[in-house]
């Protein structure tokens, strides 16, 4: 069977109560029983979407796998404490210029 008309089947089928609490107990994931409802209808709204999307047509679109040829944006690496290093450290029972002192742990 081709994958895509597997996957087309799967999501023309809508959720019932009792195929959302079998999924939850074989992924071993706890639902409460007042969420069921909830739950199983903003399942099958999200598998309403994907139908939609599948109606999308990518005759000639070519699949990505990256963005190489895409560049982010830059910005200058300005290394700084932040001017404030005094107010960190204020609550400290030790520092040392700015910095916490703490017990020795391995000698």
């Amino acid at each position: 069977m081709n994958i895509f008309k597997f996957i087309d089947r799967i999501f023309k089928m809508s959720l019932d109560k009792f195929t959302l609490e079998r999924v939850a107990y074989l992924s071993r994931i706890k639902i409460n029983s007042s969420k069921i409802d909830k739950m199983v209808q903003e399942l099958n709204n999200i598998m309403k979407w994907i139908e939609e999307l599948n109606e999308v047509n990518i005759e000639n679109v070519e699949p990505m796998t990256g963005v190489p040829n895409m560049t982010l944006r830059e910005r200058e690496d300005n290394v700084n404490d932040g001017g404030y290093g005094e107010k960190i450290v204020s609550n400290s029972p030790q520092k040392i210029d700015n910095s916490f002192t703490v017990p020795k742990v391995i000698e």
